[in-house]
């Protein structure tokens, strides 16, 4: 494939010949004569247009699918995160920066309160009070924020086409990483004279059709979608954005000697991006390991060294300016290594300095650089071993460590309890990228084989996007762009080179010239002898070796056979092909992704759901519930809901929430979890000390029940004593089969109390504890009024003594637990995360423990059932109460329930152990209740029968035990003993 390519028209051929002869020194112009040039220019013009519009049209299609959430929904906020943005986009806006950045919230992770200003990325919220003051005053600014996803996934649709193109110029897609290795075997640089020739105003061909093919995919790739959709008020709809923006100007800054300043810009953007979101670590660690990398390939310069060092000095200095950031890119393990590549670069600038002007073999400037590099190395062993037993160091969070780790292994189980966290599928890339997944591999190898400085930027960012987002699916949303740049490169070549094969001439003579190595400007040198024009010297491409030349020699040899009528009349052939299965690719995928719009566009506030009769209804209940706290609760009330729903209940029904979806304070959440699944006693003396009311998300689906496993696993790593002895994964709690029973513990618990009152048989909340005081139309949200709220924890909690300050008179002063809770708060034991090895303390029991019951969790809940049965004999022992009786069926004699053939719920839970073969989970179940060994089944039979059918020795004993015959037939004379032998009707 050519290097460059020019516009598809007949006369171009003529246009590059005339330009060859120019070079040999030979005079073609002809006065008056309208010439084939005239001609290639209109063409040109003419495509540039076409071009033109369609990125006109993809811009818009772009801003109109992100849409649809709007146009469905109104200016509707989306999710959890975006209502806490829009929050504190309002104090922003009605505040001002000083006092939003001195703001502590005690509305929230009640009693300890917040520090929003200095625990915030606040690009989002500083670019929409700015377009809301100077930009759309008239708008309001909740339609403002609504808003803001479409209009950045349109700027970042046209970043992405920028930085495609900048890619596939001439000059940056003259090289090949075989090249590149031979220079680096040979040593030296191989210099390169790129065709340029541009189509019209200095714009390249086919760089210009990748350019659209990219920004294409870009607007409507689902990928981008999912975080940038109509009321999406999330920090990625923007952050993305800055980041195609830093990395567009980074690979601008690297064409030439004359663009590293742009480096600059690229720190300008980057500065953008910090502000916007905390992934700025996987931009600024992605622009020093291509630094790093041109460096291992032999292509450190000035220009290169220029430009990292600006992006650097200005990205950092202006990184540390924000608050939630500070120091942490000179601290933390995350952020060092790209601190590292900038020292590295100074002292490779040392070494050219030293050189100065002199000749050094190779040999000599590697003695050099590597006395430099252990002298730098010494001095900085040296200063880390002074500061780092101080803590200097950063501890790598967990959410990196986990991308590093398979999923739910991490050592932190509130990390692992967030979904977004688990490692992405193939199925989940075509979900996402659709046919880009397919075309850009395509590309990343046509970028392999057309290579620069910058281009060679695009490999890595692919790399390392495929990589981090197979270990997080949440990460997927990194491979839009890139996926968008790579699937743009590929389209765009070949569609280019599928257009140019219907111009006879233009295909004809550039395969000639590219393949015959300048026969064009041998003729051109000839016809100039024969005038006695002396020929200027030719350029040509000077190489690090003439391994090359067998393979050109064969590549002029196809060329040439391509261009007899049969190669024109096959490569014409493969055009069709090409044009016609990218068409139908394009418009399948231009379906799919406006077809999956809609569900992306869905926000989960507002569900639709279809009624029994098959009417389709907006669910809002979760809106209405929060109104009905805002407009029938006292304005002190504080509320007790699981963390998810924080953000929206101080959004929305302005009230004092226990903790939100910053989940900063591990030990505080765990809190929360162990009030919602202890015991409904112990639950209700947390609650009453913590809260007024308790919220409970129910309805099936993602509702607290199906959570609540995660949430007694995270109680558990603090409150040690939550789960029964040698359980860190808390497997004791939980269901026990797919139709959803509760093991003991979460039957006692107090949100499954709350959760089923008055709705599940038997499951009955105290009414001297709670009052349900509402239940959403569709039941979707319930809310408990907590009876006996202790109000001398309140008080003592709202008192401004109570608070302890920093220094005095300073505006952070985080609340305190009351002292009800001090009980309670003595059985904790701080989360030591496995990361942070500044602690004095490790938990190595602890964390082997959960990593051992993880990788086996048959076994963990085994272990689990059997420490649950020997805490229940030691209570018997010892006179304690037995559990409650499982329901009514507890209390009839043994001899009517046998005598009783009906289909039950429990008949089909019986025969489902039986079958799968739950020894321990139906011990546990006749230990609670016995007589449930003795239920049958509409046809007579029972779990003897099922246990004689299955050839299950162990649960036959288990049921003779408890004295179940083995005699008695069904409704069709068959006795247990009959089905063993295979004899039953």
């Amino acid at each position: 494939m050519a290097k460059s390519s020019s516009a598809p028209s007949s006369s171009v051929s003529a246009k590059a010949t005339a330009k060859t002869a120019n070079v040999a020194g030979v005079d073609t112009t002809t006065e008056g004569v309208a010439t084939d040039s005239d001609a290639s220019t209109l063409y040109s013009y003419a495509w540039v247009g076409v071009i033109a519009y369609f990125i006109i049209l993809i811009i818009y299609n772009a801003y109109r699918i992100r849409m649809a959430a709007i146009d469905e929904y109104g200016p509707v906020i989306h999710e959890f995160d975006p209502y806490f943005n829009y929050r504190a986009t309002e104090y922003l806006y009605e505040h001002g920066a000083k006092e939003f950045f001195e703001w502590f919230d005690y509305m929230v992770w009640y009693p300890l309160g917040r520090p929003v200003g200095t625990t915030i990325y606040p690009g989002m919220q500083f670019t929409a009070v700015y377009i809301k003051r100077y930009l759309l005053d008239n708008w309001s600014l909740n339609d403002v924020c609504c808003y803001i996803p479409a209009w950045f996934g349109a700027i970042a649709t046209v970043v992405v086409g920028l930085l495609t193109y900048e890619c596939s110029i001439p000059c940056n897609s003259s090289s090949s990483l075989a090249q590149w290795l031979l220079d680096l075997i040979w040593g030296g640089k191989s210099e390169t004279t790129p065709d340029n020739r541009p189509l019209a105003l200095g714009i390249f061909s086919p760089a210009l059709e990748c350019a659209t093919f990219a920004a294409g995919m870009m607007a409507i790739v689902p990928a981008h979608l999912m975080r940038s959709v109509g009321g999406g008020y999330d920090n990625e709809s923007i952050a993305n954005t800055a980041m195609v923006l830093t990395f567009y100007f980074w690979v601008r800054s690297l064409r030439n000697d004359n663009s590293a300043w742009m480096g600059a810009l690229a720190g300008l953007a980057y500065f953008y991006m910090v502000a916007a979101w905390g992934g700025y670590i996987f931009v600024l660690n992605l622009v020093g390991v291509h630094a790093a990398t041109l460096v291992a390939f032999g292509r450190y310069s000035p220009k290169v060294y220029l430009s990292y060092t600006l992006f650097y000095v200005i990205g950092t200095s202006l990184a540390i300016q924000v608050p939630v950031v500070g120091w942490a890119p000179l601290k933390s393990l995350e952020q060092l290594g790209p601190c590292a590549v900038f020292c590295g670069y100074q002292l490779l600038r040392i070494c050219d300095y030293l050189k100065g002007k002199k000749e050094w073999t190779r040999g000599q400037m590697f003695k050099l650089r590597a006395r430099v590099f252990l002298i730098a190395g010494a001095c900085t062993i040296l200063l880390i071993m002074a500061v780092a037993p101080k803590g200097y160091f950063g501890p790598m969070s967990s959410r990196v460590r986990g991308l590093f780790v398979k999923h739910t292994k991490t050592g932190n189980p509130l990390v692992d309890s967030v979904a977004e966290h688990q490692p992405a599928s193939s199925r989940a890339y075509f979900q996402y990228l659709h046919h880009v997944c397919s075309l850009a591999p395509i590309g990343f190898i046509m970028v392999m084989a057309n290579l620069s400085d910058s281009s060679s930027f695009l490999l890595v960012w692919g790399m390392t996007s495929y990589f981090f987002s197979h270990k997080m699916v949440r990460l997927i949303l990194l491979t839009a762009p890139i996926g968008s740049t790579l699937g743009g490169i590929a389209a765009g070549r070949m569609f280019t080179w599928s257009i140019r094969q219907w111009w006879e001439n233009d295909g004809m003579t550039d395969s000639k010239d590219s393949a015959s190595g300048g026969q064009s400007a041998k003729a051109a040198a000839a016809a100039a002898s024969k005038k006695g024009i002396k020929p200027k010297k030719p350029i040509r491409r000077t190489t690090s070796s003439d391994g090359f030349e067998s393979l050109a020699q064969i590549k002029s040899s196809f060329s040439e056979i391509l261009s007899t009528s049969e190669g024109l009349l096959a490569r014409r052939t493969i055009s069709c092909l090409l044009l016609v299965l990218g068409y139908l690719l394009g418009v399948n995928f231009t379906n799919y992704s406006w077809r999956l719009s809609q569900d992306l566009s869905n926000p989960t506030i507002i569900v639709k759901a279809r009624l029994r009769d098959g009417k389709i209804i907006k669910l809002d209940d979760y809106r209405e519930a929060y109104w009905w706290l805002r407009d029938n609760t006292p304005p002190d009330s504080r509320i007790m809901a699981w963390w998810d729903y924080g953000y929206q209940i101080t959004a929305i029904a302005n009230r004092t929430t226990i903790a939100d979806g910053n989940t900063w304070n591990h030990e505080h959440i765990a809190l929360l979890g162990k009030a919602l699944t202890a015991s409904e006693e112990e639950g209700y003396e947390i609650a009453r000390h913590l809260a007024d009311y308790v919220l409970i998300w129910g309805g099936g689906g993602g509702d607290d029940l199906a959570k609540s496993p995660h949430l007694a696993r995270i109680a558990n790593s603090v409150y040690r004593d939550h789960c029964p002895p040698g359980d860190p994964t808390c497997r004791a709690f939980g269901f026990i089969d797919r139709q959803g029973t509760p093991s003991p513990m979460m039957e006692r618990s107090l949100l499954y109390r709350l959760h089923g009152n008055q709705i599940k048989k038997g499951v009955n909340a105290d009414k001297e504890k709670w009052e349900e005081v509402y239940r959403s139309k569709y039941g979707r949200v319930r809310i408990y009024k907590i009876k006996g709220v202790s109000e001398e924890s309140k008080a003592w909690v709202s008192d401004p003594a109570n608070r302890v300050c920093d220094v005095p008179g300073s505006w952070f002063c985080p609340g305190q637990y009351p002292p009800g809770l001090a009980n309670i708060l003595s059985r904790k034991k701080d989360f030591a995360q496995l990361e942070d090895f500044n602690r004095g303390e490790a938990d190595e029991e602890y964390q082997k423990q959960y990593f051992e019951m993880l990788n086996n969790p048959e076994k963990a809940q085994k272990l689990a059932r059997q420490v649950e049965r020997e805490q229940k004999e030691k209570q018997a022992v010892e006179g304690g109460s037995e559990a409650p009786p499982r329901d009514e069926t507890a209390k009839k004699k043994v001899d009517e329930i046998y005598n009783t053939w009906e289909d039950t719920e429990d008949t089909t839970l019986m025969w489902s152990l039986i079958t799968n073969n739950q020894v321990d989970d139906l011990k546990m179940w006749l230990e609670e209740d016995p007589t449930v060994a003795f239920i049958r089944s509409r046809d007579g039979r029972g779990p003897m029968w099922w246990a004689f059918e299955q050839r299950n020795e162990e649960i036959t004993k288990l049921l003779m035990a408890a004295g179940v015959p083995h005699s008695d037939r069904d409704a069709k004379g068959n006795t247990p003993v009959d089905l063993l032998e295979g004899s039953g009707k």
